[in-house]
């Protein structure tokens, strides 16, 4: 459920998109209802950005309801937030989607910046996320932080490969979809490269727990 809600913004996007793609002329009339930014709005472009508004909404409200109910908000959250307020924001007032698929990126980009500044620092970010659940050696703790830096980096790349290539249809597919779903491959391959040293550890304590007292 949780992983539901985190993708809840990106699903509204996309059912947002399709929806106003389905009915244009609805769509239009929505978003030339708004104040100045409705202005000189063309039929084409009102399902991105009515899928940009409901996005940065639903981000804003998403946020507001972790803060409601847990008092805190996790800092990846925070920068979520801000770059899809700024880049929506460019689109909306610009009527360009291409800022809207720059966002994306920015935000891999800017992950992967924060991971590799930790590293450059000798900080474990990902070993304090995941709150000792692993007691892996710093040298493997690295090797993770270093991947998730290429993956994010990779990531980065992948969203304008994609934005810039092929239709905003195809990237609002790829978006919810394809970058989605890679996502949740990487992270399954992480954790089962993470039980692989976890199932190590355990048998270590239990060879040792087995030897006789002296």
């Amino acid at each position: 459920m949780k992983f539901l809600f985190d993708l809840l913004p990106v699903i509204l996007f996309f059912g947002a998109f399709k929806w106003a793609g389905a009915y244009p002329q609805i769509a239009l009339h929505w978003m030339q209802s708004l104040p100045l930014l409705g202005v000189g709005v063309q039929i084409e472009q009102a399902p991105i950005l009515l899928a940009t508004l409901v996005v940065m909404l639903s981000t804003a409200l998403q946020i507001a309801w972790i803060f409601y109910r847990h008092g805190k908000v996790d800092k990846m959250l925070w920068a979520s937030l801000v770059l899809v307020l700024l880049f929506g924001g460019m689109t909306l007032v610009l009527h360009d989607e291409l800022f809207i698929k720059w966002k994306p990126t920015a935000l891999y980009w800017l992950f992967a910046a924060g991971l590799s500044l930790a590293l450059a620092l000798n900080k474990n970010p990902l070993g304090a996320m995941l709150g000792g659940q692993f007691d892996l050696p710093a040298q493997v703790w690295s090797q993770v932080n270093r991947s998730w830096v290429a993956f994010f980096i990779f990531m980065g790349a992948l969203n304008l490969i994609v934005a810039f290539n092929f239709s905003t249809d195809t990237w609002v597919n790829y978006k919810l979809f394809g970058g989605m779903g890679l996502m949740l491959v990487f992270i399954v391959a992480q954790a089962f490269f993470l039980m692989r040293f976890a199932e190590v550890d355990d048998a270590e304590q239990s060879s040792t727990s087995k030897l006789p007292d002296d």
